[in-house]
């Protein structure tokens, strides 16, 4: 059944989201704050690892680098764009509906926490991926194993970010549903070399993520998406 890994997925993240509510009635707030300052740093390192892992190649018996032009332009070209269409301010207004909808006007936390966990759980490889590879032939694999991963990542952020993580699942159902559907027009450009470029530039978004759960918000990381879209461009126009 296409479309399967994309609804565990989401019943996942509601999953882990509730867990991590109830799980976070019981911790202080001192322990709270300190939390996602741990999550904020553990999501920095998993950053560095997916640039360098893309970034360092051994040639000839030495460390090179690779793919540096390819980040700066897709990340500035990718700016520009999201800055120019206000992705973030959308994003947040999105969130701003939600927290007013689901009957959460009070709760000041909501729309960083649905903004931070969506940007989390929708950036990266595995979302592109698996979402084709669920439309094309039904394979859940890599979806369910992103489910794991999220999952626990939700509860994490919902005991320290508060209950607008759980409508991360959301953007996960637009986001993955909608590449499921077009999986059939998309597939062909997603060479080995463009899933790399998404791999390596949405390992800098998500350590931007983490810089802002760590240290207060200071990248405006919506504004950034464009970048991945830049970054496969870049992979089909440089063969």
């Amino acid at each position: 059944m296409p479309g399967l890994g994309t609804i565990v997925n989401v019943a996942g993240i509601i999953l882990g989201g509730l867990l991590g509510l109830a799980f976070g009635r019981y911790l202080s707030e001192q322990l709270q704050k300190t939390l996602m300052t741990v999550n904020g740093i553990c999501s920095m390192f998993i950053g560095v690892g997916g640039v360098m892992a893309n970034m360092l190649i051994i040639e000839n018996g030495r460390l090179q680098t690779q793919g540096s032009m390819m980040m700066i332009v897709s990340l500035v070209a990718g700016a520009v764009i999201g800055e120019f269409l206000r992705i973030e301010d959308r994003l947040e207004s999105f969130g701003e509906w939600l927290k007013l909808k689901t009957g959460n006007g009070d709760d000041a936390s909501f729309i960083n926490a649905f903004v931070t966990a969506s940007l989390t759980v929708c950036i990266g490889a595995m979302a592109v991926v698996g979402s084709i590879q669920d439309g094309i032939m039904a394979d859940h694999s890599t979806l369910f194993a992103k489910t794991a991963l999220d999952t626990v990542i939700i509860m994490i952020m919902a005991t320290s970010l508060g209950k607008g993580a759980i409508f991360s699942a959301v953007s996960v159902g637009v986001f993955q549903g909608v590449i499921t559907i077009l999986a059939g027009f998309l597939a062909p450009f997603m060479t080995e070399a463009a899933l790399s470029n998404i791999s390596y530039v949405g390992s800098v978004m998500i350590f931007c993520v983490g810089l802002n759960l760590a240290f207060g918000k200071k990248v405006r990381v919506g504004n950034l998406l464009p970048g991945l879209l830049i970054a496969v461009l870049f992979s089909l126009f440089t063969l």
